[in-house]
């Protein structure tokens, strides 16, 4: 079987379990190139038979982690065979935050909150390259859900830049914060003084005794006295003339 030196960078796929014999650890890696779609997304299996190195692997790392590793690519000697990458060196680039225990009941839709990160992912992308110059990328920046559940690996990203490029985004985002500062503080939704001052001199117009008469004429006989007090109570006492409080 043909061993072929191979280093690879992708999540951790689910949690490792511990191999056949002792000392031996096995998991999947997601290989999840920079641009790539979800359909070009791998699944590598990995073991490694160094004890210090699996006991790191079977204790300290968790789902979603993204792993630097190297070793060398077993590939199969017959067609249904399995590819493998026997690890000799794993390096943490990002640890995960600790998972969370799913909530009982109806999942939560984070459908919006996915739809940021992909955006963000593809708007950091376009930084990766600097044709004027030729620079290639030598910053990584990893972007994720909080809370990472098993299902929420698909929309963790991982984004190479270059150093010039990192630059022009920070400075976008100071520009950003600058803008965002200047602005009033929304205390919440305010009436525009113009509608305010409309407001104020219609009801400054209102005629209440007028009001409360075309109220109580338009009330049955035996819900005038209901209809009254109900009106007293929230205009206060208006005299009008031919009603009296304690008909009938």
């Amino acid at each position: 079987m043909e061993r072929i030196p191979f280093a690879l960078t992708g999540y951790l796929d689910t949690a490792a379990v511990p191999g056949d014999a002792v000392g031996t650890a096995f998991w999947r890696l997601i290989s999840s190139p920079a641009d790539c779609a979800a359909e070009e997304e791998a699944v590598i299996p990995c073991t490694t038979s160094l004890p210090d190195l699996a006991n790191t692997l079977l204790t300290e790392c968790q789902p979603s982690d993204l792993l630097r590793v190297t070793g060398h690519l077993a590939l199969p000697d017959t067609a249904d065979g399995r590819i493998r990458l026997d690890v000799d060196t794993v390096e943490v680039m990002w640890e995960a935050p600790l998972q969370e225990q799913p909530p009982e009941g109806p999942a939560d839709d984070h459908s919006g909150r996915d739809r940021a990160i992909q955006a963000l992912a593809e708007a950091l992308a376009g930084l990766a390259y600097e044709p004027a110059t030729g620079e290639q990328p030598d910053i990584r920046i990893n972007i994720g859900p909080v809370g990472l559940h098993g299902l929420d690996v698909a929309h963790c990203h991982s984004i190479d830049v270059t150093t010039a490029s990192t630059h022009k985004l920070a400075d976008a985002v100071d520009a950003m914060l600058a803008t965002l500062n200047s602005l009033p503080p929304q205390v919440g939704i305010g009436l525009d003084p113009l509608t305010i001052a409309e407001l104020t001199d219609y009801f400054d117009e209102l005629d209440l005794t007028e009001l409360t008469r075309d109220v109580l004429d338009a009330a049955r006989p035996e819900d005038r006295l209901a209809v009254t007090r109900a009106l007293d109570d929230l205009f206060g006492d208006i005299p009008v003339t031919g009603i009296d409080d304690n008909d009938q």
